[in-house]
């Protein structure tokens, strides 16, 4: 059957905002001086599509209160989306705006990401795609596993699971479109270019030929 709804990751699918989110989230780590972590871009990707709780948890394993890992976390994403929403330095994938501008001619498309809320707001500010997304859902709204926000998302929008896709790039991006009930396209170029998956995309304007 084709697809007629495109459900998005963001992070690893759209852009890598890694190195951008660890300047922002050391400067927290080292205001509030609760954790002795040193964040880097490449340690945020292992993290990265996991919830902001477990996130939290792993990279601020130093940290046993759990209402200051809660306010270091809490301040992690507030100078992220300062930062994200300032930065003028370009970190989406290559023709990510042109491939969802010529999407959205014959598809709806959808986001839904384990970020905290807001996040997804950031995105489609700074890369002015607003216009393009139909509606969006995350972690930080839902407080419940991917493949749950997905079907939250779905039921609002009254959407056919047979007729929706998940694009991510990540075994947990997989697990969520399976839970979810929907097919699931491998974004190969990002996070987690090793998974082995049915439908495979080696980069964004690959959707535009499938």
């Amino acid at each position: 059957m084709k697809y007629k709804n495109l459900i998005f990751d963001v992070d690893g699918t759209l852009w890598d905002s890694t190195d951008l989110v660890a300047i922002s989230w050391q400067e927290a780590v080292d205001q509030l001086g609760y954790s002795k972590a040193k964040l880097s871009g490449p340690r945020l990707k292992q993290e990265f599509g996991k919830p902001m709780d477990v996130i939290a948890k792993n990279l601020f394993a130093d940290l046993n209160d759990p209402w200051k890992m809660q306010e270091l976390l809490d301040l992690c994403c507030r100078k992220e989306e300062d930062f994200l929403r300032t930065c003028k330095k370009d970190v989406t994938y290559p023709g990510m705006k042109d491939c969802l501008t010529a999407l959205s001619k014959d598809y709806k498309l959808f986001i839904v990401s384990n970020c905290q809320s807001g996040y997804i707001e950031v995105f489609m500010e700074a890369c002015q795609v607003e216009d393009l997304i139909c509606d969006i859902d995350c972690f930080g709204n839902t407080g419940v596993s991917k493949d749950r926000t997905i079907k939250i998302l779905m039921e609002r929008n009254k959407l056919d699971p047979k007729e929706c896709v998940y694009i991510g790039d990540t075994r947990g991006d997989q697990l969520a479109a399976k839970g979810a009930g929907i097919d699931f396209i491998h974004a190969s170029y990002g996070f987690d270019p090793d998974l082995v998956a049915e439908q495979k995309i080696k980069e964004l304007k690959d959707l535009l030929e499938m």
